[in-house]
């Protein structure tokens, strides 16, 4: 450790408490996971509606039509057909009260007198916040709820299916006809959904907050913020006020400020190293990360459109073979995928500098067949995702080889365990050239922090096993969560803090002293707050009031080290000029840069907007959750991936020289269409909804009507512009990286 000693004390001990609160949390989250019922029937008659196997087989109904690609669950899904839960929820009370209104007063419940509204709205609120769940999971409800649940689940069949009367509707939800053609898995899906609304609805038992902390904001009923939910929001803004001031009182008297960065070499020395027979086989790689990425680009630009037109792209009826919900799909997945690859082409074509330009025997065979793996994966899980979306694969095989219905985890179980094999395998290769590198004098430091980043890629997406297609919806979201937050925000930060640091100190452009003691630092402020913030997805899925105090207090950490960005972007932005060699690296360099306005605008202003748990409760779920997406996924590991890859290719093709021209407009292109995207259009309607949240409710902000609001489609429309601008943007870095691939080197 030598000099690093205090650092990575400080590490090891932030891992262990963090991972600990993690862990034991995590067994609440089991604990406490809204339950099931075994039955649920009708305490006058004793009419069994639905049993644990009916919700059960109408979550995998509802998985296999692509689940949160259609609408969202919880708030957790897209954006464009409404959130289930709220909407079901909202319809249920409405039609509970017209039967009510009509019973009591021989009128509906739009016809009432405010006083038998207030009257109306009462009952419904002292009969849905009452859990009435028994010692055998049996769930007892009136006759005039159940009466209820049956004549709004005609709606919910009509909608997934073929009814005529909903066809606007469907269009308007960018659903296609038959969405679930079998009527008897749509007889199922309907279970789900009351399910979900229920937990939504009754009190957890010895608590006066639901299951799901009172979300979605329904006035009916009382569904407001709780006050944990106002307290620990409080709490959060100040931990993170703060954390800042911490942060700069220890830049300010911990740092070290006058060691100066060592005189830059006359060459490159990256380049001394003769390329390896591995590092030569990367170019496919690069290849494959612009490929998906053209791709992805593409189906967003069609989703996109989806929201305007519904079942026509420019009056073509795409929907009829590739709808709304497969494009979605597909745009998720094609994204984790080549951010994934770009970065595992980073790790491979390191892995022999870190061992002194050698490769271990068959590295080159491994990083083919690694490949070749990767290929298998991506058309395996894509064509699994149209057969199950299509319908075409048998029911039973939909979770396994089809849909998981999971947004980034789409892909088919069996998919899913074969990337994790495939990075698995990347780990192997990965290590065989860092033990070869550990048996080499010198600091290790940097060494040891990038080996175990490695580690943790390598292992953490296993995370995303450890749930079924039968998992209680909470104890999924947890395991999920694993991947999307920790497994990307937190282990793929490490790693390019960690392998930036790596290739600066080996251009010999900063210290390796400055650049283990920086990478260090970060990684125990990405860790302290990230590991135990993961739990700010979890506020509104089931999750228990000590959740929501250590997701909200520990997410707020994760704004902190943020603040520093516009100081590292500034030191990246200096190195151009410390070598004329490094005129050769200009463009990736100019995407790290760009990593770090976006790590600060997207993950760090976006996200924390949408942190705290009291704006999550009217936020989670509208198109502000797609601002904070955008900028921070592609912002951030986006711009990263394709730095990387730019910055292989110009050390696998010597000879490259990058078109000024090109590069330039590329460049500017993806950044203010990305600016665009979010500043007049995704932005502006996620206010827009997030008003009509607080004022009316959930299901409303995410309802048709008020999303077929003509300026609102105005301003999707107009998004057309910068979408276009951030396509050809994309296209132009591709460009680049085809034809650098084909030059002479």
């Amino acid at each position: 450790m030598g000099n690093y000693k205090k650092l990575w004390y400080w590490l090891f001990g932030i891992l262990l408490v963090t991972f600990t609160i993690l862990g034991y949390l995590g067994v609440d989250v089991y604990r406490n996971a809204p339950p099931i019922p075994a039955q649920v029937k009708v305490a006058s008659t004793g009419e069994v509606l639905m049993t644990s196997e009916d919700i059960y087989q109408g979550q995998s109904a509802w998985q296999g039509t692509g689940g949160m690609q259609n609408g969202s669950i919880f708030g957790h899904g897209a954006y464009q057909a409404p959130d289930w839960t709220a909407d079901w929820l909202h319809r249920e009370l409405i039609a509970w009260m017209n039967i009510t209104s009509q019973e009591r007063f021989g009128v509906s419940y739009e016809q009432a007198t405010e006083e038998q509204k207030a009257i109306l709205e009462a009952a419904a609120k002292k009969e849905y916040r009452t859990n009435t769940i028994d010692e055998n999971d049996v769930v007892t409800i009136s006759e005039t709820r159940a009466k209820a649940i049956k004549e709004i689940a005609e709606y919910y069949k009509g909608v997934y299916g073929d009814d005529p009367q909903y066809e606007s509707t469907r269009e308007s939800f960018a659903m296609k006809t038959n969405t679930l053609a079998d009527p008897a898995r749509r007889d199922k899906l309907v279970n789900f959904f009351f399910w979900s609304s229920w937990v939504a609805s009754a009190n957890r038992p010895g608590s006066d907050v639901t299951y799901t902390n009172n979300w979605p904001h329904e006035p009916i009923i009382d569904n407001v913020p709780s006050t944990e939910n106002i307290m620990w929001s409080i709490i959060s803004i100040v931990v993170l006020i703060a954390g800042i001031g911490l942060l700069v009182w220890g830049w300010a008297f911990l740092t070290k400020h006058d060691e100066e960065d060592p005189p830059a070499p006359h060459v490159d020395p990256i380049t001394t190293f003769k390329l390896t027979p591995s590092q030569k086989a990367l170019g496919k790689y690069a290849f494959l990360t612009v490929a998906l990425f053209a791709f992805q680009m593409f189906m967003g630009g069609a989703v996109a459109h989806y929201t305007v037109e519904g079942h026509t792209f420019y009056g073509i009826e795409l929907s009829k073979w590739f709808p709304y919900s497969l494009l979605r799909t597909w745009h998720l997945q094609s994204a984790i995928l080549w951010i994934a690859a770009g970065f595992l082409t980073a790790g491979l074509f390191l892995a022999p500098v870190v061992n002194g330009g050698k490769d271990p025997k068959y590295q080159r065979l491994g990083v083919n067949v690694l490949f070749l793996a990767l290929l298998v994966v991506t058309v395996g899980a894509f064509v699994g995702n149209y057969l199950a979306i299509a319908g075409q694969m048998p029911a039973e095989y939909n979770f396994m080889l089809g849909h998981q219905g999971y947004e980034y985890l789409d892909l088919g179980r069996v998919w899913q365990f074969a990337l994790f094999l495939g990075i698995a395998f990347w780990l192997f290769l990965m290590a065989r050239c860092l033990v070869g590198a550990f048996k080499q004098g010198g600091d290790k430091n940097l060494l040891a922090l990038f080996t175990a980043s490695v580690v943790a890629i390598g292992l953490f997406y296993g995370s995303g096993l450890f749930y079924g297609e039968r998992s209680n919806i909470a104890v999924m979201e947890y395991w999920r969560w694993w991947v999307v937050h920790l497994w990307v925000e937190g282990f793929f930060e490490v790693f390019a803090t960690a392998a930036l640091a790596f290739i600066f100190s080996s251009m010999g452009l900063v210290s390796l002293r400055s650049a283990t003691a920086a990478s260090l630092a970060s990684a125990c402020l990405f860790m302290l707050g990230g590991v135990p913030g993961t739990f700010h997805h979890l506020y509104f899925t089931g999750a228990t009031t000590p959740i929501v105090a250590v997701g909200a207090s520990f997410s707020a950490l994760e704004v902190v080290p943020l603040v520093v960005l516009g100081y590292e972007a500034y030191e990246h932005w200096s190195l151009r000029t410390r070598a004329s060699w490094m005129a050769n690296v200009r463009w990736p360099l100019f995407f790290f840069i760009a990593v770090a306005f976006w790590n600060m605008l997207g993950a760090g202003v976006f996200g924390f907007m949408i942190n705290t748990p009291v704006s999550l409760f009217y936020l989670q779920g509208l198109n502000t959750t797609a601002v904070h997406a955008h900028t921070a996924l592609f912002g951030v590991y986006g711009f990263l991936a394709l730095g990387f890859v730019l910055l292989v290719l110009r050390y696998i093709r010597p000879n490259l020289v990058f078109s000024e021209k090109l590069m330039r407009f590329s460049f500017w292109a993806l950044n203010i269409g990305l600016l665009g995207m979010i500043s007049i259009s995704l932005f502006p309607i996620g206010l827009f909804q997030f008003h009509e949240s607080v004022s009316v409710g959930m299901w409303s902000a995410r309802g048709e009507a008020f999303l077929q609001q003509d300026f609102l489609e105005n301003l999707r429309w107009i998004r057309t512009l910068p979408d276009v601008c951030f396509l050809l943007g994309g296209l132009g870095v591709s460009l680049q990286v085809v034809k650098g691939l084909f030059s002479r080197s």
